[in-house]
């Protein structure tokens, strides 16, 4: 009776190691607990005691597992089981394929059924995305002013929010410059003007793409109450890289300008375009986006934007950024200039992926 009770007393010691994972290292040192991890750089085992613990899995000799494991393969099979480890191959007992015999060096992942299970729900999610996910966007505010002998206000204001999915990319943004000068006694705006819009692109495939966009625009020193153009076409990723991205654009559009002097202009475009992305460095990085919209209604009249900007980060959610922007009219009403300019620097709040 009293071996029966040491033998009960012994097996309940040991049945934690019995029916844990067990690490082997080269260096002759195991390691018990659960396997959650592997991606062929540093495997994760969470032991009892000790948590968490990463091991380098080039320093990883041997695997016993009492839990199936889901085992990624460099030809792309997944294979679901036991593991254990004869003569420096790993041994793979599966209920559908009974045993497979691999080598160490075929393992490209590792997953328990829990980490699986996270996995798969991040998948599914990235394949079939809610209209929350993905956003990102950025905030940019310019301010200068002056009190004494000189009397004046200027500020700038830029938004955009991007999400930016697998398959599609939804844009909204906004830009709006304000500035007066109160040096004669008398407040005097010297500029004002709003200008915003969304954009809708759909991957047809890697290199192809449909758009759908409407652009506002207000300017009160071109006699524009409202502009308001709706249109859409196809786009080609000529370049897309993680470092750059150059993509080619063509359609048409719908143009509807109302001017305060009473003059009001409706015609079809065409709409021409590029945009462009470059990360500079692991801190800065340019964008540009230039869109060419030769009148149809009224040939040889045409319109131009372009808009540029060297940002910087300072941290994950601080840059400093400088905008170029021009905007040209080749028939403007009467009194007004062609080309607006506006050059502006100044602090850009991003959250998410930022946006381009």
């Amino acid at each position: 009776m009293k071996y029966l009770i040491l033998s009960f007393a012994a097996t309940c010691l040991l049945a934690p190691a019995v029916f844990a994972d067990q690490v082997t290292l080269k260096n002759g040192d195991r390691l018990t607990g659960d396997i959650l991890r592997s991606d062929d750089k540093v495997l994760v085992l969470k032991s009892e005691f000790a948590g968490e613990v990463s091991i380098q899995w080039a320093a990883v000799d041997a695997i016993t597992s009492s839990q199936p494991l889901h085992i990624g393969l460099k030809d792309g099979q997944t294979v679901v089981g036991t593991v254990s480890t004869q003569d420096g191959k790993m041994q793979l007992k599966t209920k559908e394929a009974g045993a497979v015999m691999t080598a160490k060096d075929s393992i490209v992942v590792i997953r328990s059924d829990k980490e699986q299970a996270v996995y798969d729900a991040a998948l599914d999610r990235l394949q079939h995305p809610h209209l929350t996910d993905f956003w990102g966007g950025f905030v940019d505010a310019g301010l200068s002013t002056t009190k004494g002998n000189s009397d004046t206000l200027s500020f700038v204001l830029g938004m955009k929010a991007v999400r930016d999915a697998p398959s599609d990319k939804i844009s909204v943004y906004l830009n709006s410059i304000f500035a007066k000068n109160s040096v004669t006694g008398t407040s005097l705006t010297t500029a004002h003007a709003i200008a915003g819009g969304m954009r809708g692109d759909l991957n047809i495939n890697p290199k192809l793409f449909a758009f759908g966009f409407t652009d506002f625009e207000f300017d009160q020193f071109q006699q524009l109450d409202l502009r308001n153009v709706l249109g859409g076409g196809a786009g080609y990723h000529a370049i897309k890289t993680k470092r750059t991205v150059f993509d080619l654009s063509a359609g048409g559009a719908y143009d509807q300008a109302f001017y305060s002097t009473g003059v009001n202009i409706r015609s079809g475009e065409l709409v021409l375009g590029e945009q462009y992305s470059y990360q500079i460095s692991s801190r800065s990085s340019l964008s540009e986006q230039l869109q060419f919209f030769p009148n149809l209604s009224y040939t040889g009249q045409y319109r131009g934007t372009f808009d540029s900007s060297i940002v910087t980060r300072l941290n994950s959610w601080l840059n400093w950024q400088v905008t170029f922007q021009d905007r040209y009219v080749s028939n403007p009403i009467p009194g007004i200039k062609k080309n607006d300019l506006l050059l502006s620097t100044g602090l850009r709040l991003t959250y998410g992926k930022g946006g381009n």
